[in-house]
């Protein structure tokens, strides 16, 4: 039976490299319907947009799609789904997904396995997601988040840097990067963060109360607060690679291309 779940998009206009992010046109929708329709395909039980933009709520309403107007001091879109766990009373146990308003593409399949594997792990708070990292490259790219597991697909710890560190493959290399193209291929515990959460509602309730981790602020990794504080991540490993997210105009047209070839 499938796992109940409600899925919610966070969506701001603020964006330094792509403003109007949100209302962008991809096949004559904004994105941000795009990924509501995404969510949809995911199987949630309910679907809604939070947002701080009156241009964005006129937007979504004009597409059917529920919208809750949030404050527009969030520092973090996990807070903003704080606000709407708790203006909508959700119960302690309901998974609540964050699907981010500026993936289009994401795969409805991967929105509903995230839920079914928080379902899975009741000691946890949080599900995500990763998968292989095969291009040496990606190892050592700190905007490539890295993510280590227990025995249980359980997250030890998510870093920018290379974990886990293979010592005897890595070490002769380091630290001359302009090396890595000569390095053997990845091992297979060498994991990729998918940036897609499922939480528990009574988590989002707490979070904006926990402060903030000393290792979260040298990452600049939110999810490290959670570990810090002691709560659980579950990992689902996937084998591919999610498409990418739209962050910049070239992104933006990329994604309008598959469209216009999709029609």
């Amino acid at each position: 039976m499938p796992v109940p779940f409600i899925a919610v998009i966070p969506a701001r206009l603020a964006s330094t490299r792509l403003p109007n992010k949100p209302l962008a046109d991809i096949g004559g929708k904004p994105m941000v319907m795009r990924v509501a329709e995404r969510a949809r395909e995911s199987g949630a039980s309910q679907v809604l947009v939070a947002t701080d933009s009156d241009r964005v709520v006129e937007a979504v309403r004009d597409h059917g799609i529920e919208v809750l107007m949030t404050r527009s001091d969030h520092p973090t879109g996990t807070d903003r789904l704080a606000e709407v766990a708790t203006r909508l009373g959700w119960d302690d146990d309901a998974i609540v997904v964050n699907v981010q308003g500026d993936e289009p593409l994401i795969d409805p399949k991967l929105v509903r396995d995230a839920a079914a594997h928080l379902a899975a792990y009741p000691e946890c708070a949080i599900a995500t997601a990763a998968h292989p990292i095969h291009d040496p490259a990606d190892v050592f790219n700190p905007n490539v988040v890295k993510v280590v597991l227990d025995a249980k697909s359980v997250a030890l710890y998510f870093s920018r840097a290379p974990i886990p560190w293979t010592r005897d493959l890595w070490q002769p290399h380091w630290p001359d990067i302009a090396a890595l193209g000569k390095l053997p291929s990845v091992p297979g515990n060498v994991l990729r963060h998918i940036g897609l959460y499922a939480y528990r509602a009574k988590f989002l309730r707490d979070f904006p109360n926990l402060a903030q981790a000393p290792i979260e602020a040298a990452e600049a990794l939110e999810q490290l607060r959670a570990l810090w504080h002691g709560e659980r991540i579950a990992v689902r490993v996937t084998h591919d690679a999610p498409p990418p997210g739209v962050d910049t105009p070239a992104d933006l047209e990329r994604v309008q291309s598959l469209f216009l070839k999709a029609d």
